[in-house]
């Protein structure tokens, strides 16, 4: 652990950011009250490795109130919130994480997680999981289950599934629609925005905004710097998500074209080099580069590096590159998650979505322990729609429901009129 408990002040602003976003996790809220009545993840293990914010955290005491006994890491070595890493440490979490870690004292941290021989794992990326199956095989046999909560390690937990490679179920809690269409559409698009406005104190209004990929993350960005009064241009390799894009009244076009143009580009697509040196080569000065998806390979950073005389950090979060023939580009977060390495990340009222599929999930992994085979699953159905009818009931939204006569008709062949 990193944290001096005994820092007060630390520790007790820490405290207060957590009870602030729990005023904004109103689901997570009535699941805690449950947990701590029928204590279902009694003496269950659990190792997180996520991204130390306040969010987190109250995700965290949900389950030690539902009679867990949790460990964390981070996520992302720009993630974490020292303060709220010091507040779990005094309320009885140990929690390996301090912002800005390399990436030995990263995956050192991972390590120290997993002493913890959890017999459930929470991951934001499957650096836990696949920690554990090419490093820490002996653990296997504790683990009854785990859950994943984005889009870049849900990829890499299907693609070890296909390979046979997966020992333990795991569940998507990214492909839930409670999820998805809510968290990684408005979290990621205001929390991106945010992070980039915060780095840069940039005046959004007649910039050129490439966004890099046209997912519900990227559909987020996208429409909240539109919001803003940016020209948007897509990039994409779907042609499905590029005509949608078109449809939505965005520029469409390849990178190449864009990048002559462009003032601000942001990747959100999870792959490797989407910013590439043949792209760096022709932006105009003073190109500003920032990256939402989970790792910072979006763009090519040794590319960058190779193409510069020189390198400055010329305000926190901003990294200047001065190529040969003078023209200043500027790369953002080291290329992490600028939203959570500038800003706060999501608002709590999505994670508060996110969070209650994760606890809900995890529980249900206890209840069906030994009858998963070691595939990766969606969240049950009845789970996302209880969480979403939960969150309308918070904001005061009530909707209709199907009379008997019509849920007969819709179940129906036979009738056509």
């Amino acid at each position: 652990m990193n944290y001096d408990v005994k820092d007060k002040k630390l520790t007790g602003m820490g405290k207060l950011r957590i009870d602030w976003a729990n005023r904004e996790m109103p689901v997570l809220k009535l699941i805690k009250t449950r947990f701590a009545a029928e204590k279902p993840l009694k003496g269950i293990r659990i190792s997180g490795c996520l991204h130390i914010t306040t969010e987190t955290a109250n995700l965290a005491l949900v389950l030690k109130a539902g009679g867990a006994d949790v460990v964390l890491c981070a996520s992302n070595p720009l993630s974490t919130q020292d303060d709220v890493a010091a507040a779990l440490v005094d309320l009885g979490f140990p929690t390996f994480a301090i912002k800005g870690e390399d990436n030995k004292t990263y995956y050192k941290h991972i390590l120290a997680a997993l002493e913890h021989k959890p017999q459930l794992t929470i991951d934001d990326g499957a650096d836990l999981v696949s920690t554990i199956h090419q490093e820490k095989t002996a653990l296997i046999k504790n683990v009854i289950g785990g859950t994943e909560e984005t889009t870049t390690g849900v990829i890499r937990l299907k693609n070890m599934a296909k390979a046979k490679k997966l020992k333990y179920p795991l569940i998507a809690v990214n492909d839930a629609k409670t999820k998805h269409y809510f968290d990684n559409r408005y979290g990621t698009g205001q929390s991106t925005v945010d992070g980039i406005t915060r780095a840069t104190n940039i005046l959004w209004a007649g910039k050129k905004v490439v966004v890099c990929g046209y997912g519900n993350c990227g559909r987020g960005v996208a429409r909240r710097v539109q919001g803003m009064g940016s020209l948007v241009i897509v990039t994409e390799i779907d042609p499905i998500s590029a005509l949608e894009a078109a449809m939505d009244g965005f520029q469409v076009m390849p990178l190449l074209e864009a990048a002559a143009i462009g003032d601000v580009f942001i990747t959100v697509t999870g792959d490797r080099h989407v910013i590439d040196k043949a792209h760096i080569m022709r932006m105009k000065d003073g190109a500003i580069l920032a990256n939402s998806g989970h790792f910072n390979v979006e763009i090519n950073i040794p590319a960058l590096e190779s193409l510069a005389k020189k390198t400055r950090q010329i305000r926190p979060f901003v990294q200047e590159y001065v190529l040969n023939d003078q023209r200043h580009i500027y790369l953002l977060g080291d290329g992490r998650l600028i939203n959570l390495a500038a800003a706060e990340g999501h608002p709590a009222s999505v994670m508060d979505m996110s969070f209650a599929n994760q606890a809900l999930s995890l529980e249900y992994l206890v209840k069906t322990r030994g009858t998963l085979k070691p595939q990766v699953y969606p969240v049950p159905s009845d789970i996302d729609a209880e969480i979403g009818r939960l969150k309308l009931k918070s904001m005061d939204i009530s909707i209709d429901k199907l009379t008997p006569q019509q849920q007969k008709y819709l179940n129906s062949w036979e009738e056509g009129t």
